[in-house]
């Protein structure tokens, strides 16, 4: 990337590929065009410059590698470099059948003294996810790759917080975000429509499609705000039933574009049934809606994408006029969070929980604190 600078999970991946003794399949995971690729790249590099470490790079995005067979040409390729080389098969979720082959290969070294080192990596595709799950349990680690943070975004090109707003998230296309047209036609053309129509469509049983992409236009229209099944159901002025919804939410959930959150309560029955908040998991997504969202809500929406990169689990909360914008579960604390943009909030809703819950920490994440969270999200919280 430019700068030289790439994201935290690269350093992991680094990290974990200089052990002598790994021994699970490095999966890197995540959407399109944030730069798995190229942050692969960086650490294979990097592992030859300090390391001498071989490695073969090889891609599936190529008519020539439909077969599994090409799966095998590529391990043996490895093998021939040295029996230690990393493996990088990227795009793996295009090759048919790939989770056997995986798993018979990685099993047959099992045993062996010296072996290959294997990082798959997969874009949004629900494919991956589901080969994962079926056929490689307990022989692989997942890295998360995100859509790129405030923080980030800033260490390739300078920008404030109303310009993160206005499209941030995937770095390839910052040095368009002026023009506006063209990057709006950017984003549409080479990120939206191939996840939903390669990624999503293709691989899914949708028998509506342009129901299906409406969805999203509605969906990327309610930054941070929540939308009962029932009213969303309306707005795409369909026939169809609540549990159709649900499956489309959680399709464009699993190809990392949206998540939604739900009520904080301690009853998990009602929790699990409550109107999702919903989430775009990067500005430039909600952006693309017909409807223009204004700054405040994008701004909840950015730092509930924070919120959500930590092992914590994330809720909002309303009980008849009072609401609290998120509720964060996170090392056996919680934090009633209130997030402020621009004119001063009602903290009725704030103090309305913690009436009902006491022990909980109020937190105001105004534009400032928001610059310390996204640098650094651990430290953040442990400085409260």
């Amino acid at each position: 990337m430019k700068n030289g600078f790439f994201p935290n999970i690269f350093s992991e991946l680094k990290s974990r590929l200089k052990s002598e003794s790994l021994s699970f399949i490095q999966v890197v995971l995540g959407p399109r065009q944030i730069g798995k690729s190229t942050g692969t790249k960086w650490v294979l590099s990097s592992l030859k410059q300090e390391l001498n470490a071989s490695f073969h790079y090889c891609t599936a995005d190529d008519p020539l590698s439909a077969s599994s067979d090409w799966i095998i040409d590529q391990w043996m390729i490895a093998k021939n470099i040295s029996p230690k080389t990393i493996l990088v098969i990227d795009e793996i979720q295009k090759v048919s059948n790939w989770t056997n082959v995986i798993k018979m290969l990685w099993d047959e070294q099992k045993d062996k003294k010296e072996k290959l080192k294997l990082v798959l990596l997969g874009s949004s595709s629900l494919k991956i996810q589901e080969g994962l799950k079926e056929s490689l349990a307990g022989r692989f680690e997942l890295l998360r790759a995100h859509h790129w943070s405030f923080f980030e975004s800033n260490q390739i090109k300078k920008m404030d917080i109303e310009e993160y707003l206005d499209g941030g998230g995937y770095p390839g296309t910052y040095e368009l975000m002026e023009e506006k047209e063209r990057f709006k036609r950017l984003i549409q053309d080479s990120i939206i429509s191939p996840v939903i129509n390669e990624d999503l469509l293709a691989h899914s049983n949708i028998k509506k499609p342009v129901l299906f992409k409406r969805c999203f236009e509605i969906l990327a229209s309610y930054p941070a705000q929540e939308i009962g099944y029932t009213k969303l159901l309306g707005e795409l002025q369909d026939a169809g039933n609540v549990e159709i919804i649900k499956h489309y939410i959680s399709l464009y959930e699993a190809a990392f574009l949206f998540k939604t959150i739900h009520k904080y309560t301690t009853r998990l029955l009602t929790r699990r049934s409550s109107a999702p908040k919903i989430i775009p998991l990067c500005p430039a997504l909600a952006r693309f809606s017909k409807e223009k969202a204004d700054h405040g809500r994008l701004f909840e929406s950015v730092v509930g994408t924070e919120l959500l990169r930590l092992d914590g689990e994330l809720y909002y909360w309303r009980e008849q006029e009072n609401e609290v914008d998120y509720i964060f579960s996170y090392r056996d604390e919680i934090f009633a969070i209130e997030v402020k943009y621009g004119k001063d909030k009602n903290k009725k809703g704030l103090k309305a929980f913690l009436d009902k819950f006491p022990k909980a920490k109020p937190l105001l994440i105004t534009p400032k604190e928001f610059v310390h969270l996204s640098e650094n999200s651990k430290k953040f919280f442990e400085s409260i």
